[in-house]
């Protein structure tokens, strides 16, 4: 397997700009020459360390003048210029990444009089860019529309242009939002049915409420399921514990509470509203964003996922919260070995779960290359873990159920039976830091 390094990488990202974001204004991005340096430098600048810490950093290419004066987070951004340019080198990132919380500001870049790279100051951006990547429903100061660089480890590099993630670096291979698996159909067609039920259950409170409600964009609650499966991914990421998701069809749901041949959990929760809590939370954020939209709006336009984010409602802002909260419970539950089991319905369970031994042994499965799993490469499953394995055996064995497998070291890998083998996605980005 060949190895990307900047200059490659760099390259790839121009190719990128091209159809992604084509009409992005030139000042935005830097040539592909300069891109190539400044990948460089900040690849470099990652395998170092400063005072024995791991450098992290944001950095923007935008000219001072661009950014607002008088801006202050968490609404806006605040742009300091240092009284002399410093030199956009690898030391300089090293000894700045400190002091320039990745967290909250970014380090701003532009040329000089002479085409150089230069260090102009410091964007401070507050912590609410981060709801793009773990939720929330305050309203987001927005990044501009230039190139960001994110270093978040020693070779891993991302870039994106504002808020629209071009791709990244990570072991020497570049990953893309395209293989964002995610965006695919056949794991849109897993939650379907449910999906509908959701729409039948927001269209009957709308006729019960007596008001008139601006309609809702269909893709909405995929988005706001999807958000919260990727916050319970990217939290047990951050554990680094390790540890399986199986999601398993609704009505199989009171077959694998007993005794089964598949799986045992350990630790079952009894049926009732407790249990049944995210869906129902969901329906009511549906209903509450509409019914607090209809105060203002007035197109008859869908309401979307931007038209929810820019809303500043304290009931919705506290619904929001308890769904994410309900996020951080599903992910803690995945500190005990074993699996946490849910249905389409995002009804949990229980966890604890130990897939059977007795199931048919999987010797080789397929690895999906693209996210459709139109093409794929088969493998030999000798090497993988005992967490895989298991995963595949039950898989093969429930053709209908779905494995979330994380690994210590960070891996996701989504397991499904699809077109008559088991096939595996590697999930390369639950969310923007994922890459």
């Amino acid at each position: 397997m060949s190895h990307w390094y900047p200059h490659e990488f760099a390259a790839h990202i121009c190719r990128q700009l091209k159809t992604e974001v084509p009409e992005r204004p030139r000042e935005d991005c830097p040539g592909c020459s300069i891109l190539s340096v400044l990948l460089s430098t900040c690849y470099q600048a990652s395998l170092m360390r400063e005072e024995e810490r791991q450098v992290r950093f944001r950095l923007i290419f935008r000219e001072p003048e661009r950014f607002p004066a008088g801006q202050d987070p968490p609404d806006g951004l605040h742009r300091l210029v240092f009284l002399e340019p410093r030199p956009c080198t690898e030391d300089e990132l090293r000894r700045l990444s400190p002091a320039i919380s990745f967290d909250r500001a970014m380090i701003g870049v532009n040329l000089n009089a002479d085409g150089k790279l230069q260090i102009w100051g410091v964007v401070h951006s507050g912590t609410r860019w981060m709801q793009a990547v773990h939720g929330g429903t305050q309203l987001i100061n927005p990044v501009p529309d230039s190139l960001i660089v994110f270093v978040t480890g020693p070779g891993r590099i991302s870039v994106s242009v504002g808020s629209t993630m071009i791709a990244g670096l990570r072991g020497g291979q570049v990953v893309s939002m395209a293989r964002e698996v995610f965006a695919a159909s056949w794991l849109r067609e897993i939650f379907a049915t449910h999906r509908d039920e959701l729409w039948d259950l927001h269209l009957d409170a709308r006729q019960k409420s007596g008001d008139i409600w601006p309609p809702i964009d269909p893709e909405f609650p995929v988005i706001l399921g999807q958000n919260l499966l990727r916050r319970v991914i990217s939290l047990m990421r951050s554990y680094r514990h390790g540890g399986t998701l199986l999601i398993i069809p609704s009505e199989r749901t009171d077959e694998l509470k007993q005794a089964n041949p598949y799986l045992n959990i350990k630790y079952p929760f009894l049926t009732d509203i407790g249990r049944r809590r995210i869906f129902p939370h969901i329906v009511g954020i549906m209903n509450e964003f509409a019914r607090v939209a209809s105060r203002s709006q007035r197109e008859c336009r869908p309401l979307g996922w931007d038209e929810y984010l820019a809303l500043s409602d304290p009931v919705l802002t506290r619904m929001d919260e308890a769904l994410f909260e309900l996020a951080h419970f599903v992910a803690d539950l995945s500190l005990v070995d074993g699996a946490v089991v849910l249905n389409r319905r995002f009804e949990v369970l229980g966890f604890g779960a130990e897939i059977s031994g007795g199931l048919e042994n999987v010797t080789r499965l397929h690895v999906a290359l693209d996210i459709e799993g139109e093409t794929r490469q088969p493998e030999a499953v000798k090497g993988r873990g005992t967490r895989h394995r298991s995963a595949y055996r039950l898989c093969n064995a429930l053709h209908d159920a779905l494995a979330i497998v994380i690994s210590q070291d960070g891996q996701v890998l989504f397991v499904h039976w699809h077109d008559g083998a088991v096939t595996c996605w590697d999930q390369v980005a639950t969310s923007l830091l994922d890459f």
